[in-house]
């Protein structure tokens, strides 16, 4: 078994990983939002249920998604419409 002193890791030297801070418009497309409002608007223009209930799930996946809440405020209210 190799010892304790062969280690070439330094825990003292270990930093926690911290995110780098991007802006909003740089955050990358919501896929599922995208996605509830196309379903959103085949369940109401053909009156089919499947895609308003495909809707309703993509549109709580991407709020339950969401990293920074204050800034999507705006997202949320329009959803819920």
């Amino acid at each position: 078994m190799a010892s304790q002193s062969n280690d070439p890791r330094l825990p003292s030297a270990a930093r926690p990983y911290k995110a780098p801070i991007v802006a909003p418009q740089d955050l990358p497309i919501d896929y599922s939002g995208f996605i509830a409002v196309i379903f959103g608007v085949f369940g109401a223009m053909f009156r089919y249920k499947l895609c308003s209930w495909l809707a309703i799930i993509f549109c709580a996946q991407s709020l339950a998604n969401m990293r920074n809440i204050e800034n999507d405020l705006k997202q949320i209210s329009m959803a819920m419409m």
